[in-house]
């Protein structure tokens, strides 16, 4: 029963399955039909299903046919009416083929015309978006093309611009043409040739400014001096009204006579290379190029010629270079912003002071003209005041040129050594003659000189001193004045200026006038007569020295009595060219006696005295006497001493000349002659040949002599031998040794010659006694020496 069950309720399941496909199936589209189907396929029982599905149909058959036989009527009915309407659809289809046909005939022209129409509608949007892209496309043609015109005309600032226009404005628009492309790719090569061109132009500008250094450095020293001239008249005449006005005007009409930098040199050139590397992000780059080739440049410039030192242009040529380059390089400094800067600046300006100032030391060193050396300071002060005005500072070349100074002070001494020997070398050594007042006012206005009596004096008369006196002493003039050329525009204050004028004049007093002095007063061939008018100018010249402490103060204006005012030395000079000239006085008047007692000619062995002087000796009083004559313009002591040291000299002469070697015998009539000369000598000593010596001063000089001759031609030697020693001896100039040697020449000829026979007859022990006064001698000697 179960299995009955089973099987019922599975015929339900199966019967209602199938109910339930065929309701999907009414109710389902045919397109999805197909998977209900095949559900029916997949079971078992699709046979059942088809019979039902065939009952179904029957049902619905005949549910058509019941529908169909209930509106048969109507359907006839329809029928006939669509016949009907068949005709006249036919009619009307016949009228649209006709009306169509027609309308086709009558639309073909029409039709070419819509095609027309349409061609040009396409042809019109067509040329409308050829318009929108030219227009696009044309300002990057025009702007490609202006790039090209400005670096075909060297406008390579305005061209970098252009290209960044085209670059970041137009080329992005119209990006997608192929022209495009090739413009985008050739704008690197269009930058590095803006480069390339921007740097040659760089190049030529250096060069150029290299080349117009000279004339740029010319043209702002003559600014400079036409401001210096300029202040110096302003200076001079500081109460004229309106002067402020006038300064103005002179600057600028200086202004106008006188190009600036900029009016020489186009610097345009390294604006624009500025300008486009500092676009094209490389300014450093063009930073560190420029400054290493002007650096370059500036070495060169800093380079002086070899034979710089031959000529002031030489120097002028080399400042001019230097300034030239300073003046460019302070122009791009004020220019530029961040070109060079103010260290670069100075570290040059350092570098250029060292060498220029190591330069002119060398060079200068080589110079022996003073006149050179005088233009040369007042180009290097023009230098230094240039670029002072451009605000570099320049104290190391002022401080170098008290270095010149000093070189300059040589060079003058070395000149006026020469003016001094020619001066001196031309000089005749006599008084200056005068014939009428004219020449004596001249010759007081060159000398500082003033003799009332000379001025009493009718013409003709003369000057006591040569013409070499006022003559040196207006070169000392001349010295100084050329000193103080120097010292102009050193901003030295008075005081510096007065000190460096007197250290130079003691120079040229102590040194090079005192060597000339001294030459000439050494000179072989020099007389005495110019020795005398030697030590007379000299005199004159000391004098004058406080005329020339007053001319220097009156030029400098600083008074002698100023703390740390050097004196003149001029008084010392003058004072040692006399001594040495009073010296050779004496030598030379000794060195005439000396002549003069080489023509002695003594017979040493005469029996018997002549009846005069000797010859050479009354010759030789002559001369001395002529030549004391000279003396009276001598100051007395001069005179005096010169007088005793050739009486003095020519004592010692005669002893010498009674004592020496050669002279081995001599007899009394001998030593009478002698004593004859001696008496000659003591007369021309009693004469006053110089006045001013007191009593018998003068004969003193021959003290020795006298009392030697005195001892033996009246044999004495009792008294001499008594008194010896004592200060009241009559013989107390005698010298025992003296006496000896004599004593001695005497004994030997009264041996050999029997010349003391008489002595013999008349006194037999005179012998005896030449021997005791010869061994009391030699004991008064030996005592002495004990």
């Amino acid at each position: 029963m179960e299995r009955g069950k089973m099987a019922e309720l599975e015929s339900l399941e199966t019967a209602a399955e199938h109910e339930r496909i065929l309701r999907e199936i009414e109710s389902t589209d045919t397109a999805c039909i197909g998977p209900t189907l095949r559900s029916v396929y997949d079971g078992e029982e699709h046979g059942r299903f088809m019979e039902k599905l065939e009952a179904r149909i029957r049902n619905h058959d005949r549910e058509i046919e019941k529908m169909c036989n209930f509106h048969y009527q109507g359907f006839v009915d329809s029928i006939t009416e669509l016949l009907k309407v068949r005709g006249e659809a036919q009619k009307l289809k016949n009228q649209v083929t006709d009306t169509n046909r027609k309308l086709q005939n009558e639309g073909k022209e029409l039709i070419v015309a819509m095609e027309e129409l349409k061609q040009c509608r396409l042809q019109q949007r067509n040329i409308s978006a050829t318009v929108d892209k030219l227009t696009l496309c044309l300002p990057v043609l025009e702007m490609y093309s202006k790039l090209r015109e400005q670096m075909k005309s060297k406008r390579h600032y305005p061209a970098l611009k252009t290209l960044e226009h085209l670059e970041h404005t137009y080329l992005p628009q119209v990006s997608h043409y192929r022209f495009c492309k090739i413009m985008v790719d050739n704008i690197p090569k269009l930058r590095e040739e803006i480069k390339e061109v921007s740097m040659s132009d760089l190049k030529d500008f250096l060069e150029s400014i290299r080349k117009h250094s000279d004339k740029i450095g010319e043209t702002a020293m003559k600014q400079a001096q036409q401001q210096r001239n300029l202040d110096n008249i302003v200076s001079q005449h500081p109460r004229i009204s309106g002067g402020k006005k006038s300064k103005k005007e002179a600057c600028a009409s200086s202004e106008l006579e006188v190009p600036g930098a900029q009016d020489l040199v186009d610097f345009s050139p390294v604006y624009r290379c500025l300008h486009i590397y500092s676009v094209l992000g490389a300014r450093e780059t063009f930073e560190n190029y420029y400054r290493k080739q002007r650096r370059k440049q500036a070495r060169l410039v800093l380079q002086p010629p070899s034979n710089m030192h031959e000529t002031l242009d030489g120097y002028r040529k080399y400042f001019n270079q230097i300034v030239g380059f300073f003046v460019v390089e302070d122009h791009i400094l004020h220019t530029t912003q961040g070109l060079v800067n103010r260290a670069y600046i100075d570290e040059l300006w350092e570098m250029a002071l060292s060498k220029t100032i190591a330069a002119l030391r060398t060079h200068s060193s080589y110079c022996s003209d003073p006149s050179l050396v005088l233009d040369l300071k007042n180009l290097i002060v023009l230098f230094a005041d240039t670029l002072q005005g451009y605000g570099f500072p320049v104290n190391q070349l002022f401080d170098m040129l008290l270095e010149i100074q000093d070189q300059y002070s040589e060079t003058l001494l070395k000149k006026w050594s020469g003016v001094f020997r020619n001066i001196l070398d031309s000089d005749n050594y006599s008084p200056i003659p005068v014939t009428n007042e004219d020449v004596y006012k001249k010759i007081v206005g060159q000398f500082p000189f003033q003799d009332a009596e000379l001025e009493k004096q009718p013409f003709p008369k003369k000057f006591p001193f040569s013409e070499f006196v006022p003559k040196v002493y207006n070169q000392i003039k001349e010295f100084i004045y050329a000193c103080l050329k120097f010292s102009e525009d050193l901003h030295l204050s008075s005081t510096e200026v007065d000190d460096m004028i007197r250290k130079s004049t003691n120079l040229l007093l102590t040194r090079t006038l005192s060597n000339c002095l001294q030459n000439v007063i050494k000179r072989k061939n020099v007389g005495l007569t110019e020795l005398v008018q030697i030590i007379i100018n000299t005199t004159h010249l000391e004098k004058s020295c406080k005329f020339l402490e007053e001319f220097i103060t009156n030029i400098t204006n600083v008074l002698p009595e100023t703390v740390h005012t050097t004196k003149l030395y001029g008084t010392t000079t003058f004072k040692d060219a006399r001594h040495a000239a009073e010296e050779e006085i004496y030598t030379n008047l000794n060195q005439k006696i000396d002549q003069f007692l080489q023509l002695a000619d003594y017979d040493w062995m005469a029996m018997e005295p002549g009846s005069k002087a000797s010859d050479y000796l009354v010759d030789l009083i002559g001369f001395l006497r002529s030549t004391f004559a000279v003396f009276t313009h001598l100051p007395g002591k001069v005179a005096q001493t010169a007088c005793m040291s050739a009486c003095k000299h020519l004592s010692t002469s005669l002893m010498q000349l009674l004592l020496e070697a050669e002279v081995r015998q001599l007899t009394l009539g001998a030593l009478q002659q002698f004593n004859l000369d001696v008496e000659e000598c003591e007369q021309f000593a009693r004469s006053g040949p110089v006045p001013g010596f007191q009593g018998d001063t003068l004969q003193l000089a021959f003290i020795d002599l006298r009392q030697l001759l005195d001892l033996f031609i009246q044999w004495d030697w009792s008294t001499y031998l008594a008194d010896y020693g004592q200060p009241t001896c009559k013989y107390l100039r005698v010298n025992p040794t003296t006496a000896l040697v004599l004593l001695e020449k005497m004994k030997d000829t009264s041996r050999k010659n029997n010349v003391f026979a008489q002595f013999r007859k008349n006194e037999r022990d005179k012998q005896k006694l030449i021997d005791t006064v010869a061994k009391q001698l030699r004991s008064l000697i030996n005592s002495h020496h004990s």
